[in-house]
């Protein structure tokens, strides 16, 4: 594709689209974007973005459509899935789907989009709303060749790294896997920082040992410094966490592969989200453990 000279579609402007979309225009993409809520556009109207009215228009005005959506009906909807306007929207163009959702839904929609005239490429990133922001995404893509091949150079403002999967749904079946071990990392570090604190240990001693050694990563020097300050101010939201362990756990069970670690997440961070804390980040599945905690107190 020509890259910055076509205007370029963007639906989806939440707390990573937003900062993703953002990265895009800072870089002279020409884009075209709508949201539900219209006020999330605001900051690439200043950085020379247009708003469309509907998402109709978007498809109207682009061959190339970014979706960062986080539910099927959301993507359904725009796309006009099983209406009238479905064919139109998608026919010569290419959708790139970078959210997280279930495999088979995403081979179902590539089957429809394909037999409509149009090019699907699936691209979900690994990275919470910091690296969006910072433009340090990585990228799964899968798809036909060609389509994937038309939009890499596209993806660059947003993901420091893209990696070809090859047919879809591997990206997302591969983002699947690699947040096997996010999840899994993040809440044991919640597990490790509760039980520092219920034993009276010091939680700033803690933090120094754990990124000292080997255990040190970009997960611990980011939600470290949040399970110890208690600052739960969002960055991966406990909802859109719940979401990716128990698509992990059906992906799991539909291909007959053991993933009890995932069955453990799954369960606390649906606690956390039923104790009322959907829209805090991550690290406030500690709440889910604190909980049980107590609850193995003595009276």
């Amino acid at each position: 594709m020509s890259g910055v000279a076509e205007t370029v579609g963007f639906i989806g402007l939440g707390s990573m689209g937003g900062a993703m979309a953002l990265n895009l225009a800072r870089a002279g993409t020409p884009l075209i974007v709508w949201n539900r809520s219209p006020g999330k556009a605001e900051p690439l109207v200043r950085e020379g973005a247009q708003v469309a009215g509907d998402p109709g228009e978007v498809f109207a005005r682009a061959r190339t459509v970014i979706l960062m959506l986080t539910t099927e009906d959301a993507i359904n909807g725009v796309l006009d899935r099983g209406g009238p306007e479905f064919a139109a929207r998608v026919r010569d163009g290419i959708v790139v789907q970078m959210g997280t959702f279930a495999p088979a839904f995403s081979k179902a929609l590539e089957t429809d989009i394909r037999a409509a005239g149009g090019s699907y490429v699936e691209a979900p990133v690994s990275g919470s709303r910091k690296p969006a922001e910072d433009g340090q995404l990585v990228a799964m893509l899968a798809g036909e060749p060609h389509a994937v091949g038309g939009i890499r150079d596209l993806l660059k403002p947003m993901c420091r790294d893209s990696i070809v999967c090859g047919e879809v749904p591997k990206a997302l079946t591969m983002k699947l896997a690699v947040n096997i071990l996010l999840l899994a990392t993040a809440t044991g570090l919640a597990e490790s920082v509760n039980f520092a604190r219920r034993n009276g240990l010091d939680l700033d001693q803690l933090a120094t040992v754990l990124n000292g050694g080997q255990m040190a990563s970009g997960i611990t020097r980011v939600k470290l410094p949040k399970l110890v300050e208690r600052d739960f101010s969002m960055q991966a939201g406990i909802a859109d966490v719940f979401k990716n362990t128990s698509l992990i756990a059906e992906a799991a069970r539909q291909s007959g592969v053991a993933a009890p670690l995932m069955e453990v997440c799954r369960d606390l961070y649906r606690e956390t989200l039923e104790l009322g804390h959907g829209q805090a980040d991550m690290a406030a599945v500690v709440m889910a453990l604190e909980e049980r905690s107590e609850a193995l107190s003595p009276a």
